[in-house]
């Protein structure tokens, strides 16, 4: 990163703060509709499952964690949803910047609201099928593959990339 002159740091791109922000939000939006396209097929099978004849012959526990994961499921498209809301509803106000921020903050909420969404899904269905001891420690492990990739990796990269950039100069 190098000082662009007016006291900001230029990610080498020669773009004003409106460019930026456009640019920023159509990148934003391209992760959205990534992330939106599995949330919503998650949720509709979520929706069915209540009206399955099995669903009935389930215990108590089970019942609960399915109640946990339909709203922890409602709660993850919301969030990823509002980034779209956002931006129609303020649209034309000149607050591109900070909508992109705001859309950006409910992005990374959706996304760790779809963490705890799959894991309680995880848990659901390994418990139905394996009945036994075993299925916390395959739920745990999936979660923290899940922290890897999604979060651990990318924390990481960022900075290894930021300690790179500062020895350059």
């Amino acid at each position: 990163m190098e000082s662009s002159g007016r006291g900001q740091i230029s990610d080498g791109r020669h773009e004003s703060a409106e460019e930026r922000a456009d640019r920023r939000w159509n990148e934003l939006l391209q992760e959205v509709r990534v992330i939106q396209t599995g949330v919503q097929i998650l949720f509709g099978f979520l929706l069915t499952v209540v009206f399955t004849p099995r669903f009935a012959t389930l215990g108590q526990a089970d019942k609960t964690i399915y109640v946990i994961t339909v709203v922890l499921g409602a709660a993850t498209t919301g969030a990823l949803i509002g980034p779209v809301t956002l931006h129609r509803l303020v649209t034309g106000r000149r607050i591109k910047p900070e909508t992109v921020l705001w859309a950006s903050r409910m992005t990374l909420a959706g996304t760790l609201l779809l963490l705890a969404t799959v894991a309680s899904v995880l848990l659901l269905i390994l418990r139905v099928a394996m009945h036994n001891s075993a299925v916390p420690w395959l739920v745990i492990g999936l979660v923290a593959w899940f922290l890897l990739c999604w979060f651990a990796l990318p924390t990481w990269a960022r900075h290894r990339n930021s300690r790179e950039n500062s020895r350059e100069k």
